[in-house]
């Protein structure tokens, strides 16, 4: 009987947290390889090469921030402030190696020092704020409260976890409700 074969998505979330935890350095095969308690032979099964790992760790990230969270939200039909309050409810709860806040924080990390990196960055939050934009533009007829509805949203999507400041006796829960439903009227 064969030995079972690590999946392929299982190094691409281990890269991925190996990138939260220390940045693109971190993404070792070896390490990976450990982390995932197998030989690294089998990466090269999947991957001619560690940067093969991490464009494959990019694409995941890139579909998972941003297009699978919008046919997420397309896919539940409804107004736009219907499929708004869908993707504030899927952006909250993001988690997980590829989709969680310590991902988006790693990649945005990488982006200063990464052309490459930042440029793909560029294209993703580029997606993200024409998306926003759509379903603003659709409840906001003036073009600039739309663009600062998007702007405000899609910054405390980025920043709500890197806030350390209490709320006047109210919950960070109930402030974001608040947000929301103020960036919706």
């Amino acid at each position: 009987m064969g030995a079972i074969r690590t999946p392929r998505g299982s190094w691409v979330e281990e890269g991925m947290r190996a990138l939260a935890r220390g940045g693109p350095a971190a993404v070792r095969v070896e390490v990976l390889a450990q982390a995932l308690g197998v030989t690294k032979g089998g990466f090269y099964g999947y991957f001619a090469n560690r940067e093969a790992l991490l464009a494959e760790m990019l694409d995941t990230w890139e579909h998972h921030v941003a297009e699978a969270v919008i046919e997420e939200v397309e896919g539940g039909g409804g107004d736009a402030r219907s499929r708004l309050v869908r993707l504030f409810a899927i952006a909250s709860a993001a988690s997980g190696p590829v989709g969680g806040t310590e991902a988006e924080l790693a990649v945005r990390d990488w982006a200063r020092t990464d052309e490459a990196v930042a440029e793909r960055l560029r294209r993703v939050d580029n997606r993200r704020m024409a998306y926003l934009r759509s379903l603003f533009g659709a409840i906001c007829a003036d073009p600039d409260e739309v663009e600062v509805r998007c702007l405000l949203a899609f910054s405390l999507r980025i920043g709500n976890r890197l806030i350390a400041a209490d709320h006047d006796g109210r919950s960070r829960a109930d402030v974001l409700e608040l947000t929301g439903r103020w960036l919706l009227r």
